[in-house]
């Protein structure tokens, strides 16, 4: 099924799809599925000593809460909350706000990339678990919660939403994933248009096999810290 490609998603990425005629007929629920299960469930299990060390450490380093959580959108359109370790002061909202009204190049990159480079929000500890892609471990646990998938779309907030425009209820057909095409195809580096293309362009070309060469692209990915920040 890889021997049938297309273009690669984006310029800086190797990954390519072949888009299905069928309008993405081709899932396999039952497959993905089970495959996510037995992922999520052995990553717990086996990362758990160090899931503890991370919550020592930023309980240690900063006050607030050690996991963070927020309201994104899955499957069918329902929201989730789609967990993390905190990576921001507890302020960060109000820093951000203040930031963008302030700087109108900060609020450029805010609304094309969604990230900002230097973000006054994020500690020092938040910036290395974000750089290691660590602060995400937390999100196996929605997976195994059947809220995400290992590999999937990013999750998105309600707020995003309308970046989707006529795509979104395509996004709906499936669940979001923990890593992607996108996070291994640059990651901060890409558009948000880029990011939206790569989803639907996903969802529409979807195999098995892609996802087990995006999974393994995605270790690859966290060890270079391509794009991440």
């Amino acid at each position: 099924m890889l021997g049938k490609i297309e273009r690669p998603l984006a310029q800086n990425s190797s990954v390519r799809i072949h888009r299905s005629d069928n309008g993405g007929s081709n899932w396999v629920p039952g497959v993905k599925l089970f495959y996510d299960k037995i992922v999520s469930a052995v990553a717990l299990v086996s990362l758990l000593p160090f899931i503890c060390v991370i919550a020592l450490a930023i309980r240690l380093t900063s006050r607030g809460p050690v996991f963070y959580s927020h309201p994104r959108l899955g499957k069918d359109g329902k929201t989730f909350a789609c967990l993390k370790f905190r990576t921001m002061v507890p302020d960060a909202d109000a820093r951000l706000q203040a930031l963008i009204e302030s700087d109108p190049e900060a609020r450029a990159k805010w609304h094309e990339f969604r990230k900002l480079d230097p973000d006054p929000r994020i500690t020092p500890l938040g910036a290395f678990l974000r750089r290691s892609s660590l602060d995400e471990l937390p999100q196996f646990w929605n997976v195994l919660r059947g809220d995400m998938s290992i590999v999937g779309p990013r999750p998105i907030s309600v707020d995003e939403a309308d970046q989707y425009a006529e795509h979104l209820m395509t996004y709906f057909t499936v669940r979001p994933g923990i890593t992607g095409v996108w996070q291994v195809s640059g990651r901060s580096n890409t558009s948000y248009a880029e990011r939206v293309r790569m989803d639907v362009e996903y969802i529409k070309g979807w195999s098995f096999w892609l996802d087990l060469q995006l999974t393994a692209r995605t270790f690859q990915a966290v060890l270079a810290a391509h794009g991440a920040r």
